[in-house]
């Protein structure tokens, strides 16, 4: 056995040892996570590998964990690879149209938590741009009277979103709708929750490979200034919140000013803005006049 044939490993305790030197000789930064989350899904073990160090392995696990390792040495996300990304403690299913949801995102839902303390309150909710509907299904979750929309342009997404609801016993609550943004919906709405496109089109080649090579470039271009769907949302803002209604927007770093004034302009008042955990302003809060 060595590190650059972990799939000729006898134990599942060998074939993590090895897999992992190899990871760490191409780089990775996180190399044993990444080998023990990718040996789980080849042996189908559900991220369980305690307790398994000595168990054999078979051909055919050797086989499909070399292939994933391999997908992950060419630089494809641990994510897409297992199909699947947690996103506030809740399992959401993948697909090459969806976007990758990322810890970042979760500051929207820990805003809208900070505002709307009433868990009880029948909100209705609508997600524009909704992907893998985590936005959407992270916040019925929280509020358990509360049900929702999630629009999106791409048919493949809106199936994945609703197979996420459904997984996750939400879809009584949660409804999604293909839609450019607000044109087939109507409001009021309590919520307005939005992740979207915010990268400049001249920013995406400099992008981590594990971004532009496997994240849908209609999630990640945002127009020349990358602002070209915030100009959407706030057009229709106005007509979607209801007279208490709130819109919290996730957005690119130092785009808060502009979007500010964005926002402005089309008579909405900001609220504020709020931080992700590593101090960088994530996303706006909007209210209508």
């Amino acid at each position: 056995m060595t590190p650059e044939q972990p799939e000729e490993a006898a134990t599942v305790g060998d074939l993590l040892q090895a897999a992992t030197r190899r990871l760490t000789a191409e780089g990775n930064d996180n190399p044993r996570l990444d080998a023990r989350l990718l040996l789980a899904h080849a042996l189908g073990a559900e991220g369980r590998l305690h307790g398994r160090e000595e168990e054999p392995v078979t051909p055919e696990e050797r086989s499909r964990y070399a292939a994933f390792l391999a997908r992950r040495i060419g630089g494809e996300p641990v994510s897409r690879i297992l199909g699947t990304r947690e996103f506030w403690s809740l399992e959401f299913a993948l697909s090459p149209a969806t976007l990758d949801p990322r810890p970042d995102s979760e500051t929207v839902i820990d805003t809208l938590l900070e505002l709307r303390q009433d868990r009880n309150r029948a909100y209705r909710i609508l997600d524009l741009g909704t992907g893998t509907g985590c936005l959407l299904l992270a916040a019925l979750s929280e509020f358990p009277h509360a049900e929702g929309i999630g629009v999106d342009i791409n048919p493949d997404c809106i199936e994945v979103a609703r197979q996420n609801a459904e997984k996750l016993c939400l879809s009584s609550r949660a409804r999604m709708i293909l839609s450019r943004w607000a044109d087939n919906v109507n409001g009021p709405f309590d919520i307005v929750l939005s992740n979207p496109p915010y990268i400049p089109t001249t920013d995406i080649a400099a992008l981590q490979p594990e971004v532009k090579s496997h994240d849908p470039m209609q999630a990640l271009d945002g127009g020349p200034d990358g602002l070209d769907a915030y100009r959407n949302i706030a057009e229709c803002l106005p007509s979607l919140l209801g007279e208490d209604g709130l819109a919290v927007l996730e957005f690119g770093e130092g785009q808060g000013p502009d979007i500010f004034h964005i926002m402005e302009k089309s008579g909405l008042i900001v609220e504020g803005f709020r931080k992700d955990l590593a101090g960088i302003e994530r996303c706006i809060m909007v209210r209508r006049t």
